[in-house]
């Protein structure tokens, strides 16, 4: 059978199955997940946001200092591909930047700001 069927009129009527992301023989109660470990993903910070006229941006230079709606202290906002999933707070390790994260969004919490 192809991963995707026509039926009578044409249309698609069935999607691509994927069974093999099932460990657990098909009945879907648990995932094989090893199939996307090593798909990359994109993970930005965010300290915080400003909106400003295009003529006050064009003044910015080196030195010029930008204020944030976010204040001095609070957690900034971690995003996987756009979503957020957590917060949390810069630290300092060995001369490098990183966040210790702080507050992870639930996985219900995550799915229900998708919609």
């Amino acid at each position: 059978m192809n991963d995707i069927e026509s039926n009578a009129t044409g249309n698609t009527a069935t999607p691509a199955q994927f069974a093999n992301l099932q460990a657990d023989g098909g009945n879907g109660t648990d995932l094989d997940l090893d199939v996307i470990l090593d798909v990359p993903v994109t993970l930005s910070l965010e300290v915080g946001r400003a909106r400003l006229p295009i003529r006050n941006l064009l003044q910015l230079n080196q030195g010029s200092v930008v204020e944030l709606e976010r204040g001095a202290g609070e957690s900034l906002d971690v995003f996987v591909n756009g979503t957020l999933i957590a917060h949390g707070e810069v630290v300092v390790i060995n001369d490098r930047f990183g966040v210790r994260l702080t507050d992870v969004v639930s996985p219900s919490e995550r799915i229900r700001r998708l919609r």
